[in-house]
């Protein structure tokens, strides 16, 4: 029996995760924790940008610093904290939502009648 093909992408992120990651579970975790931390960097500086703060503006009304702010839209950074993100979320009139969802799409088989 043959392995299901890959589908074809011209992703060049895709072409890179397939052929320097997959297949290799560290380095697959790896990437996913990078992805993760990318993404709450970018939401972080999105909602900021979007209600037209400042790092400084938004850090006064959260309680801190602007460097910590500087600090949370860095993807490098990975001290993100649930109780920090809810009271960015909260001055921002957002709520944070966690969600799990698989990583990788399941492949489902077809039975085949015999």
């Amino acid at each position: 029996m043959s392995k299901p093909k890959t589908p074809k992408t011209q992703d060049a992120v895709e072409i890179l995760r397939r052929r320097l990651v997959a297949g290799k579970p560290e380095q697959e975790a790896e990437l996913e924790r990078i992805r993760a931390e990318d993404a709450v960097a970018r939401k972080i500086y999105g909602l900021r940008t979007q209600a037209g703060l400042s790092q400084r503006a938004l850090a006064k009304m959260v309680g801190t610093t602007a460097s910590v702010i500087c600090r949370l839209e860095d993807a490098d950074y990975e001290g993100h904290s649930l109780a920090m993100l809810n009271r960015i979320a909260a001055v921002l009139d957002k709520r944070v939502e966690i969600r799990f969802v698989p990583l990788k799409p399941t492949i489902r088989r077809q039975k085949t009648m015999v």
